[in-house]
């Protein structure tokens, strides 16, 4: 069990799942994992900090996506909601514009109406599994387009 935490950090809920496979019981498993967060070796606040922090830097997640990833970890959702605070919606969005730049770089013919409605889409997708609303991808991919049209560049 303690090579689990080695490894990478994990939750109450994917160290139970652990304790399960290897059939030790339930009443058993309590007592170990009620320990474990007893001496901090697992507390699922801080995991959710550093995951939030990790996957929104890495993967330029949003908050959607993020609570879904902590959900699917078993973090209840007021821990969530405390660890997504950190993660601010101007912050959001910048990563969403890096991303949607970053896919940009080397493209052009944003001026063709086909094309540029082709590219939007595409790139609202992409944020939209990155987690992001549909009415903010669509804002931010507009706004890098025409940012990208009037001549700056996708860099801008």
């Amino acid at each position: 069990m303690l090579r689990q935490l080695t490894s990478a950090p994990k939750t109450r809920l994917q160290l139970a799942r652990k304790l399960a496979e290897r059939d030790v019981p339930d009443d058993v498993a309590n007592v170990v994992l009620d320990r474990f967060e007893e001496v901090k070796l697992i507390d699922d606040a801080d995991f959710a900090d550093m995951w939030v922090r990790s996957r929104s830097q890495s993967r330029k997640l949003a908050k959607g996506a993020l609570r879904r990833e902590l959900t699917e970890k078993g973090i209840d959702s007021d821990t969530a909601a405390a660890a997504l605070e950190q993660l601010s919606d101007a912050a959001e969005e910048d990563a969403g514009r890096e991303l949607v730049r970053r896919k940009l770089r080397g493209l052009t013919g944003f001026a063709d109406r086909a094309e540029r409605d082709k590219t939007t889409r595409r790139l609202a997708s992409m944020l939209a599994r990155k987690g992001y609303q549909p009415s903010l991808a669509f804002r931010i991919v507009g706004e890098v387009l025409d940012a990208a049209v009037a001549g700056s560049g996708p860099e801008s």
